[in-house]
Parts: structure tokens; sequence; C-alpha cells
């Protein structure tokens, strides 16, 4: 499997664009780099952020090479090609000032465009990269009729985060349109910067200091999570997506009444909802955290996630206590999600061999939404609509080339107008209907907190055989 071998099309040229920028040298990787490189080893595979645009009308292959030459030259972490170290150590980064990266031209020929689009988009995301010296930005132009119809991008992932993508766009989009200059100069940290600064003193003390955060929740945390395989054969995983305007409205509404961000009450709904399909109870969460909070880092076209391990006991709770409980937990651990994912590691060994048994750290929370979540100014849906909208839910499956290999991952969307579930189970664990009943479970919690905030959790103390009774006392 080649780049440049197109499962659906033909490659009719491919266009050398040039490019340079501000800023170049080599460095150790920032922390968010550092764990994704971790997970690429661990996994095996090239982890990337992927997007196909339907291109505006009379787009040309030139205007698409001038955007690619123009992001790749602004922003430091789209022209960083890795220095590979013997070992199990991590790579450095290596930021050039100027090179020339290469965009494909395929036409459609008689096939759908968007079909040809997303097919290169998943070939994209399964083919590794050549870390060393290949660009970490993969771009095709798809051509139909004379004109370009879409645009193909799959960008390594230690470049960039769905957040950073957000960022990339904004900038794009902020060119002037006569001239194409920049809105203004980057002022959002690079990558290498955010290395250095991470090595100060300061910076340290950071990452001591969430290290401290994982050994407190990990001392007491379960070390098991679902028990043995309920299901025959091989590990295999599965993927819906529950598509809900009713949890739309019902975060709006919540946010209306409370006064505050909603993002505790999707977190609440997915422990509780685990409880009641599984009776796993409390669960051992690792969450993804974005640290676009942290100074010079929102506007950064970088990666930033980090994951941080969440533990709550939602039993004996109304939905209201557990969100009230859960906001303040949270916000603890996200403060403490930004360290050197390989100290992280040997923490987490250190611990293992203190207790004497190893951590299944399989569940995986994700909330990448884009859009605002206080909701400031929007008014709030009453029950009737809310309870109405449940009828509007709708469930579909689709595997996706880089579906995460976790007994149970849910990532949270936000398409316009609804909330999407994105749900990767191992169906040895999880059949189909384990899974749609777990996305029911956690629309309905979500529904409960903005219209019966008094219902009871319905989860109990640790019941499951799964769950270490140390934990729990």
């Amino acid at each position: 499997m080649r780049r440049d071998d197109v499962p659906r099309g033909a490659v009719t040229d491919r266009v050398p664009v040039a490019f340079s920028g501000e800023g170049d040298g080599e460095g150790e990787l920032a922390f968010g780099q550092l764990g994704l490189w971790q997970s690429i080893m661990q996994s095996g595979n090239s982890k990337t952020v992927a997007y196909v645009a339907e291109a505006d009308p009379g787009t040309t292959v030139d205007e698409v090479a001038d955007m690619l030459g123009f992001m790749v030259g602004r922003h430091q972490s789209l022209r960083t090609t890795l220095v590979l170290r013997d070992g199990e150590r991590p790579p450095r980064q290596r930021v050039a000032a100027a090179g020339e990266i290469t965009l494909l031209v395929v036409a459609a020929g008689e096939d759908d465009p968007a079909a040809v689009a997303e097919a290169i988009s998943e070939h994209w995301q399964v083919v590794p990269f050549a870390y060393e010296t290949e660009w970490p930005v993969r771009m095709a132009a798809v051509v139909a009729g004379g004109a370009v119809t879409h645009v193909v991008t799959v960008i390594l992932h230690t470049s960039i985060d769905a957040f950073g993508l957000s960022a990339l766009a904004a900038d794009i989009g902020a060119r002037d349109p006569v001239t194409g200059a920049p809105a203004g100069p980057v002022t959002a940290l690079p990558p290498l910067a955010q290395a250095a600064r991470e090595a100060t003193p300061a910076g340290r003390k950071q990452n001591e200091r969430s290290l401290r955060y994982l050994e407190q929740v990990l001392r007491t945390a379960p070390t098991q999570l679902f028990g043995p395989p309920r299901y025959d054969g091989e590990a295999r995983y599965e993927m819906v997506r529950y598509r809900s305007p009713a949890i739309a409205m019902a975060l709006q509404a919540f946010a209306a009444r409370e006064h505050s961000d909603d993002s505790s009450v999707l977190l609440t709904a997915f422990l509780v909802g685990v409880g009641r399909v599984t009776g796993v109870n409390p669960l051992a969460t690792i969450v993804l955290v974005s640290n676009r909070f942290r100074p010079g880092f929102a506007d950064s076209v970088s990666a930033l996630l980090k994951v941080t391990p969440f533990v709550f006991d939602v039993a004996g709770r109304t939905v209201r206590d557990a969100v009230a409980a859960v906001t303040g937990k949270a916000l603890n651990a996200y403060k403490n999600a930004y360290y050197d994912a390989y100290e992280q590691e040997a923490r987490v060994e250190q611990i293992e061999r203190e207790r004497g048994t190893a951590f299944d750290l399989s569940c995986y929370y994700n909330d990448r939404r884009q859009r605002d979540r206080v909701h400031a100014g929007a008014a709030s849906p009453a029950d009737e609509e809310i309870r109405a909208a449940l009828a509007d839910s709708e469930l579909f499956w689709k595997q996706e080339p880089s579906v995460a290999k976790a007994k149970v991952y849910l990532s949270i969307d936000d398409p316009a107008g609804a909330i999407e579930l994105v749900l990767s189970a191992d169906r040895r664990y999880f059949s189909r209907d384990d899974m749609t009943a777990l996305a029911l479970a956690i629309e309905e919690v979500a529904v409960q907190a903005a219209i019966e905030p008094d219902t009871p959790t319905g989860v109990h103390g640790a019941v499951d055989s799964a769950v270490d009774a140390e934990a729990v006392r």
C-alpha cells in the first residue's frame, strides 16, 4: 500500500507546492505529541485527523495548491517531521523553514466524486506515514467536470487534533479574499515552543502535579472493568452513531436553568448509562482533555489532547446531585491532564506493582464538540418539546478505518441541531443490542437532567464482580 495508490478515481497530476514560513529547528516532542506518539506505537498504526470538504463551485487546482502552501508555510506543526531514535525513547521533532509538498489531483471519472473523496480519505488514514521523510499533511483535489469538487485532507495526529483542525480552518477562512494575506501574525504557541515551555521549572512543576493527581486516582480506582468476556469470539470492534436532537435540547435547557457549562451533563450521562446497562459502578474512565484553556494554546494548530483517569460513584444519588458532584471533580481532572506521557506510563506501572495487579484502562470518553457549551442567551426548550424530540433520534452503524481498539469508547460530536454519540466497543463485551441500549441510556439520563433532575440514578454500589472491592470500601 502506497500513499499515491488511490482506491477510486485516477491520479492525473502530482502538483509540487513550495512553502516557506517563520521558525525552524529541532527539539523534543511536546506533551500533546508525546501522548499521541505513544498511542501510535501501542496500536501499530499512524493516527490521523481527516477532513473531506466539498469545494465551492468553480474551485481550481491552483487555488487548492495555494491553500496547501499557505497552511503548511504558516503553521510549524504542518512542516514538522520526526527524528526517530533507537530503543523505546520517543522521537524528536524537526521543523523546516521551507520545502515542497505534493498535491494529488484525482479525476473521479464516472464515479461519484463524493465517494471517491471518502475512499481516498479512508485509504490515507490506514497507510502509515513515513515519519522521518514525509510531511504530515496529505491533500488531494478530486476533479469532475473540469472543476474541483472535493478536497481531501489527512494530517498526522502528532501535528494536529480536532480542535487544531478547527483553528486551521478559521485561519484559512480569515485570509484576505483578494490578496490571500493572513489576518495577522501567528500568536499561538507551536509545538517547539510548547516543548520549551514544558522543560522550564514551571512546566516540570505542572507535570509533577498532574502525575500526583494520577496517583491519587489510581491508588483507589477499580482495576478491572467488565469482567470476563460475555460473548465468544476474537476481539472485534463495532461502531454505532446515535444522533439525538433531544440531547441537544436537553443540554440547552440545563444550561439555561443552571447558568453553566453543559459538559458535566454528558459525562454524568455516560457514567450513569454504563451503570444502568452493565451494573459496573464506579467506572474507571479515561477522559480526553483539550488543553486549549491554557495560555497561548487556544488557537494553536497543533495536538494538545491528553488523557486523564476519572472515577466517580453515581450510586445512591439523584441525577441532579450526580451532575453537580461530577462538575467539580471533572474540573480537577481537566486541570491535571498535562504531563509527559512516558513519565505517566512509568507512574502507572509503579502503582500496579504496589497494588499487585494491572489496570484495565480501556474505557474512554471524548467530548470533542466544537460548538458553544454554555448556550448564552439561548431560549430554553419546553419539557414537551424535549420529550417529543426523542422520536427524531437516529441510529446507524458505520465502521471507520481508525475505530478505537477499546472495550468501550464514546466520542461526542455536535452536528447542527443534535448531539451525536459515536460509540465503539469490543463485541466480546458489548453486542449490538448492548451498544444500542447504552446509547439510549445516555440519552435518557441527559433528558432527565433537564426535565426530571430528581430522578434517582438507578445505579447501585459495586455489586459487579469486575469491580475491585478495595476501591469502594
